[in-house]
């Protein structure tokens, strides 16, 4: 796969796939610009070199056609700071003035296009809407490894009209980088933390970890159908009621492989599913039929951070409770100190996207882990050993 440092791009028009899906509040303020700056170094590195940008990206999920809402007008302000250019914008992502702006556009100068979602041809992956796309650069680059899992024109299909001309960006380049780096070399020993809501959301990566790890850490909500498995009184936990003989067979095969399943075995336990509930710490398979475990307890978080601080290899995909509620993400904060703890001594750790970059980023912690990356979907589809089509389109 080849790179952007593969080429010169002065005199280039650069058709670049960045994930500008970032969070916007009510007044359309944008309250985290990961993205954008993960995205920043490519296009800086472009405009560098003498050549133009062209960027494409979706917003948020509109159903019907264009919505002021979903726009992407909102985001040429911060944008236009972040990389000291006046961002251009064009009402549209094909038609009439997305092509006579890109036709215009100069060295060291930046066109936004609008929402490619605004087109329903986007997410099919439709050949015809890829083609007019194409036309508006002269080389592809895809930097939006976010979106690498699904098979869209802009993602996908849009490479196949640039043959010798496409290129991975910064981002993706490190993204895969970093992913092969844990899953095909770690340095052992390689601890696992999974945490989330469900075990049915993780089981193909759980069992393609078992292959990986030595240590496999389950937290998060996904726990309470190990516990409930196994006889375990759960209260109104969270739990998978028909998973439970697939968390039982998970439970058999780590032993089977080697695997150091940690499970935890205390819990925070609240009354109800609230910042100021009335909470206690106690045994995790003894939670009375009208509480809920909502954390992981103060002895799992211990036992967590003692396995955690062994390891050189850490990969981390989930958080061990309702983080967001400040009572309930004690247990997340303690494998976040462990991971910091880890990291500067060495190991190497790598935070999956999703909720566990928010969490780190909450815990202003995210210049002290190795990588954290913007991927979550396509990071858990790619470490299930899963081909990601915009990844594939760059290799072809």
């Amino acid at each position: 796969m080849k790179t952007i440092d593969d080429l010169n791009f002065s005199g280039k028009k650069a058709l670049v796939r960045v994930d500008f899906n970032v969070p916007l509040d009510e007044n359309f303020n944008i309250t985290d610009d990961n993205r954008i700056q993960g995205a920043a170094p490519t296009i800086k590195k472009i405009l560098a070199d003498g050549g133009a940008v062209v960027l494409m990206s979706h917003l948020g999920r509109p159903k019907e056609g264009p919505t002021d809402k979903y726009s992407l007008k909102h985001i040429v302000g911060h944008l236009s700071n972040v990389l000291g250019v006046d961002v251009q914008f064009a009402n549209d992502c094909v038609g009439e003035e997305a092509i006579q702006k890109s036709a215009v556009l100069k060295g060291g100068e930046v066109l936004l296009l609008e929402n490619l979602r605004f087109y329903k041809e986007e997410e099919k992956g439709d050949v015809g809407f890829a083609e007019k796309l194409a036309k508006l650069g002269d080389v592809y680059v895809n930097d939006a490894f976010g979106t690498a899992h699904r098979a869209h024109a802009s993602t996908a299909i849009i490479a196949q009209f640039f043959l010798n001309n496409k290129y991975a960006g910064y981002l993706m380049a490190a993204e895969i980088s970093n992913a092969e780096k844990v899953m095909n070399k770690p340095e052992r020993p390689f601890t696992a933390i999974m945490g989330g809501a469900k075990v049915s959301d993780k089981i193909q990566l759980i069992e393609s970890l078992l292959d990986k790890v030595d240590n496999l850490i389950i937290g998060g909500g996904m726990a309470y159908t190990f516990v409930k498995a196994r006889g375990g009184e759960i209260g109104k936990s969270l739990v998978e009621l028909d998973k439970l003989d697939l968390a039982n067979e998970l439970v058999k095969k780590a032993d089977e492989k080697g695997v150091n399943l940690v499970l935890p075995t205390d819990a925070q336990i609240a009354d109800r599913f609230a910042n100021d509930a009335e909470t206690y710490n106690g045994p995790n398979d003894e939670i009375p039929a009208d509480r809920e475990g909502l954390d992981i307890g103060s002895e799992s978080s211990a036992h967590f951070a003692e396995v955690i601080s062994a390891s050189n290899t850490l990969l981390w995909n989930g958080p061990m409770g309702v983080f967001e509620f400040d009572t309930f993400a004690k247990g997340t904060k303690a494998v976040a100190d462990a991971v910091v703890k880890a990291t500067e001594r060495g190991a190497f750790s790598l935070i999956g996207g999703g909720d566990s970059a928010a969490a780190v980023s909450k815990f202003g912690m995210t210049e002290h882990v190795s990588y954290v990356s913007t991927g979550g979907g396509a990071l858990l589809e790619y470490m299930e050993g899963k081909v990601l089509p915009g990844v594939k389109a760059l290799e072809d």
